[in-house]
């Protein structure tokens, strides 16, 4: 019997999206808000300046490294602490992410599709894959 439900394409196009939205937050944060001001608005909510750079070079090194399907279920879980302190952030607001300053649904949410992914592995296209087969190849010859 042949599969039909193409797990290793789900998990791609959920790997590819969660990348994306990585580097956009990342992105958001030094382009839009800049460094200056991310930094000053963690500080303003009690965190550490260092915690601002650790997070924008998260989102970023995440990002790129979900894209390429490298290290994807590590990577996965590595960013989850990165979506609870963004949903810590929000749980003042409520819960609906449509709230005024956003409420705490939409990083529960996403550090619960990070999870998913952790589970699916990388999927298909990723480049952990195509280094995995070389080494099988070689390893054969």
């Amino acid at each position: 019997m042949t599969n039909k439900t193409h797990p290793e394409y789900a998990a791609l196009l959920l790997r590819l999206t969660l990348g994306i939205a990585f580097l956009a937050h990342a992105g958001l944060k030094v382009f839009v808000f800049g460094i200056d001001g991310t930094v000053g608005f963690f500080q303003s909510i009690g965190y550490p300046a260092a915690l601002a750079y650790a997070t924008i070079a998260a989102e970023t090194a995440g990002g790129v490294l979900l894209i390429l399907g490298l290290y994807t279920r590590w990577i996965s879980i590595a960013l989850i602490p990165v979506l609870i302190g963004a949903a810590q952030v929000h749980w003042a607001n409520g819960w609906m992410f449509s709230a005024e300053g956003g409420g705490w649904e939409y990083p529960v949410f996403w550090a619960m599709m990070m999870a998913v992914q952790a589970l699916l592995g990388d999927g298909a296209h990723a480049v952990s894959s195509i280094v995995a087969s070389r080494d099988d190849e070689a390893a054969a010859a």
